[in-house]
């Protein structure tokens, strides 16, 4: 039997919503904002209370001048560069500026400056009886959530609010290392970049790193810490929550936000008993939660129904705005939907934020891994990659940056044929490596990969698949196999050891400097004669390296392509002007945090959080 609250037909008239009074200032603020195309009526939008209404009124002015402000950034950012430019994963934290005052840098740099053992000063706090945070959920695993957390994180660093992200639990094979060596989800990397902070460990306390259907490794405080088995996680995750809720309180002292990221669906309700990364956390810490859904996977409506209608009256409670993402058309035509929606469940909608094709670097999970093939027309490739679609595919995002060069068309495949007919073939990284060098040979990938090495195409490595490509691997820790053959393509011994590698990397190819990362237990001794490469080795036209993110370089990507391509036959070469990697990545968290100011009522979306009379 329904809720009472949410039983179809269930009236709000009388209810909060109903009962809600304006001021002229709200009116004229909500006029202006969206004009005759606001999809949410003011009279039902606005879940801000008396006080709130009163801070927004103080805040009007401040709130035009900004928005002044802002609109004519967007406009100096339309090309490919930035106004303010930042490093990317491979260059610490140091702020690049240009065309920029001091008078705007300035909360900048208190946000970036902002160290471990910096307590958060300013006036308002969890004193004030105010939320140190908000949760942003999803109805569903790749409805947008870490890139709306990017979003909001840019959006409010731009007014100079110290702003981090938080992600209590990520499963992903997608990581990156922070400059203390701590590893941490990709997302929250870029998240952190985007709120202009230095990432670290809190941001993603807990990351597990899925080895088989049944088992995930866990990085704990961004060090290896054992294994979870699947029949551990409902209920044996309990110093992992602990861990997260520490590292939560770390963030929350330092910073006047926190932007928490869920995962997968807060209405798991198999799952509820020990959840820290959703409603588990938005109790422990008294946080808002917002729940986004997806609407081009079609039943957007039915999803945020159902996710409210699953959970508990306690946990209901919490849900304050619902966020729609990934919209095409017309927003007429949905407004009757969000009316009723709201009526029915008495949330209301924060905004409605559109398709945006431009936005698809640093993937989080499997579901968006290659999101940017959307975007590419293959009839306009001059140089045809293929990605072989690995079942423990870890860091696909390395490739990432091949598909952001004009005339690369890059494949996530499996298809041996691809493979075959491609300039260039990639093994990824792995997460299992011999378990997917088994997979290899069963699936006749291998002997794709071993013709184009006897025919001279190029094959490119990345660690998991730079060892695939050895002679032959020793793996008593990993899978337990011992010693086993390799590929054989390159003069290379594997040996896994207990300890992991995590660290910074800088070397060169030719003359090109190349800062990388490392994450890896296999050691590669080269046994044989082979060119350098990176830390790796080359032989004829295989490629082998265990280093991540090397490709994010400019000058040495648009190089080693150049040379892959005439081995190829391809008559592609690099465009002169084209965009760094790094300034792409800044031009889409810039159009993120410009959508969020555009499309979402942030009012709505922070009243409760201690920085809700600020916006």
């Amino acid at each position: 039997m329904w809720p009472s609250q949410l039983r179809p037909g269930a009236a709000a008239r009388g209810g909060r919503l109903g009962r809600r009074r304006w001021s002229l200032a709200q009116i004229r603020r909500w006029s202006r904002r969206y004009g005759n195309q606001s999809i949410i009526p003011a009279w039902r939008a606005g879940i801000a209370d008396s006080r709130t209404s009163v801070q927004g009124s103080a805040s009007n002015g401040r709130a035009d001048h900004y928005r002044s402000a802002r609109r004519s950034d967007s406009k100096s950012n339309a090309g490919h560069s930035a106004s303010i430019t930042y490093d990317d994963p491979r260059a610490g934290h140091d702020l690049i500026t240009a065309a920029t005052s001091q008078t705007q840098l300035d909360p900048i740099r208190q946000a970036t400056d902002r160290s471990a053992d910096t307590p958060y000063t300013a006036p308002v706090g969890t004193e004030t009886g105010m939320s140190s945070g908000v949760l942003i959920a999803g109805t569903s695993s790749d409805a947008g959530k870490s890139l709306v957390v990017t979003g909001l994180c840019r959006a409010l660093a731009r007014r100079g609010i110290a702003v981090a992200p938080f992600k209590a639990q990520n499963m992903s094979n997608n990581s990156c290392v922070c400059v203390d060596g701590a590893e941490i989800g990709r997302a929250q990397y870029l998240q952190a970049q985007a709120a202009r902070v230095v990432p670290e460990s809190a941001m993603n306390p807990v990351l597990l790193k899925p080895g088989s259907d049944h088992r995930s490794h866990i990085v704990l405080r961004g060090r290896p810490c054992g294994t979870l088995e699947s029949g551990e996680y409902a209920n044996g995750r309990g110093h992992l929550a602990t861990a997260a809720f520490s590292a939560y309180e770390e963030l929350a002292n330092r910073f006047e936000l926190i932007i928490c990221e869920g995962a997968g669906s807060p209405a798991e309700i198999n799952l509820r008993s020990a959840d820290y990364v959703n409603l588990g956390l938005a109790r422990a810490k008294g946080l808002p939660v917002v729940v986004l859904g997806d609407i081009d996977r079609g039943g957007v409506f039915a999803s945020l129904y159902g996710t409210v209608a699953l959970l508990e009256d306690d946990d209901r409670k919490l849900i304050k705005a619902f966020l729609i993402n990934k919209f095409r058309g017309d927003v007429a035509v949905l407004r009757p939907g969000l009316e009723e929606l709201t009526r029915r469940t008495r949330v209301p909608f924060a905004g409605v934020l559109p398709w945006l094709p431009d936005v698809w670097l640093d993937a989080e999970d499997s579901l968006a891994a290659g999101s940017w093939q959307r975007q590419r027309d293959p009839m306009t490739a001059g140089l045809r990659v293929a990605v072989l679609r690995l079942p423990r595919m870890s860091n696909a995002t390395d490739v990432e940056a091949l598909a952001a060069e004009p005339g690369v068309d890059v494949l996530i495949t499996g298809d041996p044929r691809v493979v075959a007919r491609a300039d260039l073939a990639v093994l990824p990284g792995s997460r299992s490596t011999v378990s997917d060098l088994d997979w290899l040979s069963r699936s006749g990938l291998a002997d794709a990969i071993q013709a184009r090495a006897r025919q001279g195409a190029p094959v490119l490595g990345i660690c998991g698949g730079y060892q695939m490509l050895a002679r032959v691997i020793d793996d008593p820790v990993e899978s337990g196999r011992g010693m086993i053959e390799g590929l054989g393509l390159l003069p290379v011994k594997i040996s896994f050891q207990t300890d992991k590698v995590l660290q910074r990397s800088v070397g060169a190819w030719r003359e090109y400097e190349v800062e990388a990362y490392e994450i890896h237990h296999g050691i590669a001794e080269i046994e044989g004669e082979g060119e350098s490469f990176l830390d790796g080795c080359r032989r004829d036209q295989v490629w082998g390296t265990m280093w991540h993110g090397a490709f994010e370089n400019d000058d040495f990507r648009r190089a080693w392509l150049s040379e892959v391509a005439t081995a190829a036959g391809s008559v592609w070469r690099p465009e002169p002007h084209a965009p760094a990697y790094g300034a792409r990545r800044e031009t889409m968290i810039n159009t993120l945090a410009d959508a969020m100011e555009q499309y979402v009522d942030l009012g709505l979306l922070l009243s409760g959080t201690r920085v809700a009379g600020r916006l």
